[in-house]
């Protein structure tokens, strides 16, 4: 195929850099070119205008594509990369590939549904609002996906190969590392993708690195610790002051990870109380739900064992499939539990619950992730008194709660445990996916290793190893 050694490898920052959303690494191996990760912009305006732009590299001339997980800001731009004429594989994990039919097909119903909703209601500055991408588009994206076992060497071509590893953070989810061959010897570049934790009850943990010449390092919680918190005393105390309250518990949840990790503590915890009815108003969610039941191998709920995927079927747990259904449920006054995605209430159906709960003061609203700056979720944590929902502003009088101990995310101590392993330094480490102060804070506690780090702006642009 190839009958010389690369002599430059280049990165390119197309996402991610001084944020957390809209991860994209363009990797340049002499003429060669892989696209790490996928992803859209959410939360602040700025942010989300970007994935109007055209793209700053001619998606035809990609070579492939390597995804890290399939959550949107990561994997939510690919319709738009085959729209714009991409025309190469997607690696990535099995349950991330089954993954991506069901996330982009949401994605791209939900911004259909949005743009038409807003034509109906007339609040869109554009005439006629218009969907990203559509439905159509995302299914161009999944004949080209092409799934990979964990800890398995992948040949890209005659010089780089990839091999994914356990990163703990939802199902599938993978660091990544390339290994390119030069004339100096093979060069080890990781990609940590989102990494979870240690101690979650579902995913599986984050697998170490032991060496990498060129780091790339997710920075989400870089400045955070996740204090100890027992999440079934939380959820069991919410729980009785939404009783005492006369409310329902509305739970804004990511329907990949979140929602089944809720639904796990709510099992453990209905064990000892009477259980109340748990709606689970997502059709994602219920999708992916189905997939922890098929892909067993890929997380800790195993069905002989009594903490195992069977707790999904529940009795008390109700799956919400019609939207008359959804709607039904605004008619509920108490002694009642909605789960419902999205987890930063930028869109979805969790929109309808809280444009007629957030006005009322005897219902609860709980976050349970990580709130991007920009969403509505973090205006809500923050104390916002009104939120616009729908092109309306809507009167916060809800309680607004949260437990952060449910985070999919590594706080600081544990990605500086992750990174324990490895013993020669790199030769630069690259913090990506977080915000300045987190970033700053890690970048601070790895020179402490006498490590060279760098935080990168977006399309800023590094030589790795010159003619190598």
């Amino acid at each position: 195929m190839f009958n010389f050694l690369p002599m430059d490898i280049r990165v390119k920052f197309l996402g991610a850099a001084g944020s957390v959303t809209g991860s994209k690494f363009l990797l340049e191996i002499d003429d060669f070119k892989i696209l790490i990760d996928c992803g859209l912009f959410q939360g602040l305006k700025e942010l989300r205008l970007r994935n109007w732009d055209d793209l700053p590299v001619n998606p035809e001339t990609i070579d492939t594509v390597v995804l890290t997980h399939a959550h949107i800001d990561h994997s939510g731009y690919l319709p738009m990369l085959y729209k714009n004429g991409y025309k190469g594989k997607i690696h990535c994990t099995e349950p991330t590939g089954a993954l991506l039919e069901i996330l982009l097909t949401d994605s791209a119903k939900l911004q259909e549904e949005e743009a038409a909703f807003a034509n109906k209601k007339g609040y869109s500055k554009h005439d006629p609002a218009k969907p990203l991408y559509t439905v159509k588009d995302a299914e161009r994206v999944f004949p080209n996906v092409e799934t990979h076992l964990m800890d398995t060497e992948i040949i890209l071509n005659d010089f780089v190969k990839i091999r994914f590893f356990h990163a703990g953070h939802i199902i599938g989810a993978a660091s990544a590392e390339i290994t390119v061959k030069t004339s100096q010897g093979d060069k080890l570049l990781v990609f940590s993708g989102d990494l979870g934790m240690d101690d979650n009850p579902l995913h599986l943990s984050p697998q170490k690195p032991k060496k990498a010449d060129i780091l790339f390092m997710e920075s989400t919680y870089g400045n955070r610790i996740h204090h100890y918190q027992n999440i079934e005393d939380e959820l069991i105390q919410l729980i009785n002051d939404c009783d005492e309250r006369g409310g329902c518990l509305i739970i804004p949840a990511f329907s990949l990870g979140r929602t089944q990790l809720i639904l796990y503590y709510l099992w453990k915890i209905f064990q000892n109380m009477k259980s109340r009815p748990v709606y689970v108003d997502s059709p994602m969610a219920i999708s992916v739900t189905s997939l922890y039941k098929r892909l067993e191998a890929y997380h800790r709920l195993q069905s002989k064992d009594d903490f195992g995927h069977h707790i999904f079927d529940a009795s008390f747990v109700h799956y919400v499939t019609k939207q008359e259904q959804s709607r039904m449920l605004n008619t509920l006054k108490n002694h009642a539990i909605i789960l419902s995605a999205s987890g930063m209430a930028t869109g979805g159906r969790i929109l309808h619950h809280l444009y007629h709960r957030l006005p009322n003061e005897q219902d609860t609203v709980l976050f349970t992730g990580f709130q991007a700056i920009g969403s509505r979720g973090r205006a809500l944590v923050e104390g916002e008194k009104q939120v616009r929902i729908f092109g309306e502003e809507v009167n916060v009088k809800a309680r607004i709660a949260t437990i952060d101990g449910l985070s999919a995310h590594a706080d600081q101590e544990q990605l500086l445990e992750w990174v324990r392993d490895i013993k020669d330094s790199p030769k630069r480490t690259f913090l990506i996916h977080g915000e300045k102060e987190g970033m700053i804070t890690l970048k601070q506690k790895l020179e402490e290793k006498n490590w060279n780090v760098t935080i990168p702006e977006y399309l800023e642009s590094f030589t790795l190893f010159d003619h190598v």
